[in-house]
C-alpha cells in the first residue's frame, strides 16, 4: 500500500480513472500512513471514516462514468478553512472545539470535484508563524533530518502540517494559505512545490481571517502539475467573498510542458541579502543557467522598495489580525473564562485563548492603530506597500516573471529561533513582497545543501498570469530534476 501513497496527483487520478485501484484503496493506504505518522504531528483532526465514505461515493460516481476532476483523491485541509460538521480551530485554544455549520468556499469546490477528505492539518495558531512552532497542538516535525544528525527539524509555517503531509507521503495535496509566505516558504523547507495564487483568485469565504488584504488560499503538491490541478479545483469567484475576483478560471495544468522560449525571466538586484549562505546564491545561478538552457532571456531588473517591505509587512499584517482577532471574545463560540464583570470575562478568555505569538502581534496591531501612531506607522506602511507594488509593476513591463530564492536557509531546528522573533520573521524576506503587491508566487523544490536538506527557488508573475508560473514552474522542476526523499524515520 505504500506504493499508492507514493503515487503523485495525476498518477493517482490515472489509476483510478484506469481501474488500476479503487479510491477505498488509495484512501485506506493514506488513512494507515497518517496513522502511522503521530511523530510527525501533522494531523490535528483525522477523519478516517468520513474519509472511506467519501471514497466508496467517489468509486460510485466512477462506476456510472460521473466522475470529477478529483474524484477519489485523498487530501489533507489546514486547519484554517471551516469544514462543515468538521472541528475547525486554526489550531487556537480560543477556538476550543469549535464545529462549524458551514463549509469554505475552497474546501467545498474540491468536495465538488470529488476529493476526499483525511482530516486537518497542524499550523501556526491563526497562521501566525514561520515554524509551526505556535500551533495549540504541538510544533509539527520535519520529515527530513540533516544528514547524520537526528535533531528534529521545522517544516516552516505557518502551513507546516500540509507541506510536511506532503512531504511525507500522508495525502496526494494539501490546501495551504500564504499571508507573508506561509505557502512557499514551508514547500522550499519539504521539498515540494507551493503556489500563492493571485489575491482574489481563491475564495476567502470560510477561512479564518489573519490578516484580510494579504491571506489567500493555495496549494501544496508533490509536483508543478498536481498544484496546477488542484489550483484549477480552489479558484472560481465567490459572491459571498467581495474580494473575490469575477473572472474565468484557466485550465492551469495545460500550461504544465509549454515552451518557454522567448520568456524574459528578471533577477531583482535587491534579492542578493547580506549573510545570505552561498549555496542559496548557488542555486540561484543554478536556477538562472536552466532557465537560460531553456531559451529564456534573463534580464537584471530592480525593485528598490523591497528593503521596506518586512517592516511594512509586520505593521500592516498585525494591524488587520488586531482587528480580525477581536472577534474571539468568549461570548458566542470558543473559550469562555468568567471573569468578575464583562471586561474581566474578556480579559480571561482571551488570555487563556491566545498564544504568546497571537497575543504579540495583537499588541503590535494595536499600537500602531493607536491614536498618535495610526499615521506615523500604519498610514506609512500603506504607502510603502503602495511603492512595492509599483516596483513590480514597473519590472514586468520588462520582463515576464521574476525568479529569487524561496527562502533564505534551509529548515532549522525546532526552538532554534524561539526565543528570537525578529531572527523568525526574517524568514519571510522573499516572500512579503508577493502578498503586499497581490501577486502570484510559486515555489519549485531545485536541490539539497551541503546536510542535505531541501532548497527551493521562487517564481514570481504578474497579476492574474499563473500560467506563465506553470509553464516557467515545469521548465525549471524538469531541469532540477529533484528527486530526493526525506528517509522515513517515524
Amino acid at each position: 500500500m505504500s506504493q499508492l501513497t507514493s503515487l503523485t496527483l495525476k498518477a493517482a487520478l490515472s489509476g483510478l480513472a484506469d481501474k488500476t485501484f479503487s479510491s477505498v484503496e488509495l484512501t485506506q493506504a493514506h488513512v494507515d500512513a497518517v496513522a502511522a505518522a503521530k511523530p510527525l504531528n501533522a494531523y490535528v483532526l483525522e477523519t478516517p471514516e468520513k474519509a472511506l465514505d467519501m471514497a466508496r461515493a467517489a468509486d460510485a460516481r466512477r462506476a456510472k462514468g460521473e466522475a470529477g476532476a478529483l474524484d477519489g483523491a485523498p487530501l489533507g485541509i489546514k486547519d484554517l478553512f471551516c469544514t462543515q460538521g468538521v472541528r475547525s480551530t486554526a489550531c487556537s485554544n480560543i477556538l476550543g472545539d469549535f464545529v462549524p455549520t458551514y463549509e469554505s468556499t475552497v474546501t467545498a469546490n474540491l468536495w465538488r470535484d470529488g476529493a476526499v477528505m483525511l482530516g486537518k492539518l497542524n499550523m501556526d495558531e491563526f497562521a501566525m508563524g514561520s515554524s509551526n512552532e505556535s500551533s495549540a497542538f504541538g510544533p509539527v516535525v520535519n520529515p527530513w533530518r540533516a544528514e547524520g544528525q537526528n535533531a528534529k527539524l521545522t517544516p516552516g509555517g505557518s502551513s507546516g502540517g500540509s507541506a510536511t503531509a506532503v512531504a511525507a507521503d500522508l495525502c496526494l495535496g494539501a490546501t495551504a494559505t500564504d499571508t507573508g509566505g506561509s505557502i512557499r516558504q514551508p514547500a522550499a523547507f519539504t521539498g515540494t512545490v507551493g503556489i500563492k495564487p493571485t489575491y482574489g483568485r481563491c475564495s476567502r469565504w470560510g477561512v479564518v481571517a489573519f490578516a484580510s488584504s494579504l491571506d489567500q488560499a493555495g496549494p501544496i503538491a508533490k509536483t508543478v502539475e498536481d498544484a496546477a490541478i488542484l489550483l484549477k479545483s480552489m479558484s472560481g469567484h465567490d459572491a459571498k467573498d467581495s474580494t473575490s475576483l469575477d473572472i474565468e478560471v484557466p485550465d492551469f495544468p495545460s500550461f504544465v510542458g509549454k515552451s518557454v522560449k522567448g520568456l524574459r525571466i528578471g533577477i531583482p538586484k535587491e534579492y542578493r541579502v547580506d549573510g545570505m549562505p552561498a549555496e542559496i546564491d548557488e542555486l540561484w545561478e543554478k536556477g538562472i543557467a536552466w532557465l537560460k538552457d531553456a531559451g529564456c532571456e534573463i534580464v537584471e531588473v530592480s525593485l528598490p522598495h523591497t528593503k521596506y517591505a518586512l517592516p511594512a509587512y509586520y505593521i500592516i499584517a498585525p494591524a488587520e489580525a488586531s482587528s480580525n482577532l477581536a472577534r474571539y471574545d468568549g461570548m458566542r463560540y470558543g473559550l469562555r473564562v468568567e471573569g468578575a464583570n464583562l471586561t474581566e470575562t474578556y480579559e480571561n478568555t482571551r488570555a487563556a485563548g491566545f498564544g504568546t505569538e497571537v497575543k504579540r502581534r495583537i499588541l503590535i496591531g494595536t499600537y500602531v492603530l493607536s491614536a498618535g501612531y495610526y499615521d506615523a506607522y500604519y498610514v506609512k506602511a500603506l504607502k510603502v506597500r503602495r511603492r512595492i507594488a509599483d516596483d513590480f509593476d514597473q519590472a514586468f513591463q520588462k520582463v515576464d516573471a521574476l525568479l529569487t530564492p524561496t527562502a533564505p536557509s534551509a529548515a532549522f531546528g525546532l526552538g532554534e529561533n524561539a526565543d528570537d522573533p525578529v531572527a523568525m520573521y526574517l524568514n519571510d524576506i522573499f516572500t512579503v513582497t508577493v502578498n503586499l503587491a497581490g501577486l502570484p508566487g510559486m515555489s519549485i523544490p531545485a536541490g539539497v545543501d551541503h546536510k542535505g536538506l531541501p532548497l527551493g527557488l521562487q517564481l514570481i508573475g504578474r497579476a492574474l498570469d499563473e500560467g506563465t508560473l506553470f509553464s516557467i514552474g515545469g521548465a525549471l522542476e524538469k531541469a532540477a530534476d529533484f528527486r530526493a526523499k526525506p528517509a522515513k524515520w517515524w
